[in-house]
């Protein structure tokens, strides 16, 4: 029979009391650190037309963030819990706006190396500022929703905002990237006010309720997360690409799925059956647009992708904020957005998968997946395991 978690609080002394005004001035990084995400994401076809890229190269570099963040997360969750989430948030600000320089350097002398470089950084970066980040936010505000609000919110509005500097000012795959700049520097500024939150000190004689809370994290959380940007990536890289829409229109459903995502996130309490299901009605809205060449419902489809991101985004920093022991929490938390950042190799992967069929049987067949994992999902939900079964997700993923 299972034994019922047991909560131990942290000592009193370990975290300070969690103020809103701190919290929300610090989260101004995660802002900055969502901004630098997207902002590259609106220029993609700029830089396929201008630079004469292949279609494999400008995927790739969409996707070499993600390799710069996956370690990054992995390498920084651990060291925030050890060093203090303050000082590690605030260097990976510092290498986040240094990585966008190098991409206005980039985007001036036409090196694809240089791009290569600059996006490996921004990952890097972003994904430091993920993992220490949002744990420092969540003890700063004690809200474990305010890091994914504000990490939206960069994504709505950086890519937008970059394809509209683009379109029509001067010098634009150097001038597009400004903002970003300003931006980081400024969010640096506010975030030197908040202080560090410390590091809890592990609670003895816990371990059989932290194993138990790691096995339901494993269990529920894990396996849901690289939905979480699966769905945008589809909603803001393969549609536009596959339908070849203008850079106003790409830049459009790159603020248009995560603005969803935001307003879902704020106003709506979620689950992950709920989160897979509203996935899987994207998908399907989205096969169906490209097999008919529907840019209206291509955006439709944008829209319900970003609600089925917002809400399995929220689910999952709730849910790990819940079960992460305190002297833990950032490291659970990068393990979280390391799996949830999986799932952006999709649009590369249905890239790469485009040789063997069409772009809609593959939407269809993700449908498929999403509907199947709501089933299984909901199962679990409604029926809670009576003994410890064997964990299937990546072991890099459940320990370090």
């Amino acid at each position: 029979m299972t034994t019922p978690p047991v909560t131990a609080p942290a000592p009193a002394t370990a975290v300070p009391v969690a103020t809103g005004t701190r919290g929300a001035r610090a989260a101004w990084i995660m802002l900055a650190s969502g901004w630098s995400a997207n902002q590259f994401s609106a220029l993609l076809g700029a830089y396929r037309s201008r630079f004469g890229l292949t279609e494999s190269t400008v995927t790739g570099l969409f996707a070499v963030y993600v390799v710069g963040l996956i370690p990054a997360l992995l390498i920084a969750g651990p060291l925030a819990d050890r060093r203090g989430r303050r000082r590690v948030a605030l260097a990976a600000l510092a290498l986040n706006v240094l990585s966008t320089l190098l991409l206005m350097v980039g985007g001036a002398w036409g090196g694809t190396w240089l791009l290569l470089s600059g996006r490996f950084l921004t990952g890097v970066s972003a994904g430091a500022l993920l993992a220490a980040g949002s744990a420092w936010i969540k003890e700063l505000s004690d809200s474990p929703r305010r890091p994914g609000l504000f990490v939206s919110a960069g994504f709505a509005t950086g890519g937008l905002v970059a394809a509209l500097i683009a379109q029509w000012a001067p010098w634009p795959m150097v001038t597009a990237y400004v903002p970003h700049v300003v931006l980081g520097v400024a969010a640096g500024w506010l975030a030197l006010a908040a202080p560090e939150t410390g590091r809890p000190t592990p609670v003895h004689g816990s371990e059989a309720a932290h194993e138990h809370t790691g096995h339901r994290f494993r269990r529920t959380v894990l396996p849901l997360a690289p939905w979480v940007f699966a769905a945008p990536t589809i909603g803001f890289v393969t549609l536009p690409s596959t339908l070849h829409t203008g850079l106003i229109l790409t830049g459009v459903a790159t603020a248009v799925v995560p603005g969803t995502g935001l307003l879902t996130a704020r106003r709506v309490r979620s689950t992950p059956t709920a989160g897979l299901l509203v996935v899987a009605a994207g998908t399907a809205t989205a096969a169906v647009a490209v097999a008919t060449e529907n840019e209206p419902l291509a955006l439709l489809a944008a829209i319900v992708l970003g609600a089925g991101y917002g809400l399995s985004l929220t689910y999952g920093l709730t849910r790990t904020a819940a079960l992460a022991p305190a002297h833990q929490l950032a490291r659970w938390t990068a393990r979280f957005w390391t799996a949830a950042y999986l799932g952006m190799f999709t649009p590369y992967v249905l890239t790469l998968l485009g040789h063997v069929t069409t772009t809609p049987v593959l939407l269809t067949a993700i449908t498929l997946l999403a509907l199947a994992h709501a089933v299984f999902s909901s199962r679990q939900v409604e029926r809670p395991t009576r003994r410890r079964t064997r964990d299937t997700f990546p072991q890099f993923l459940q320990k370090r």
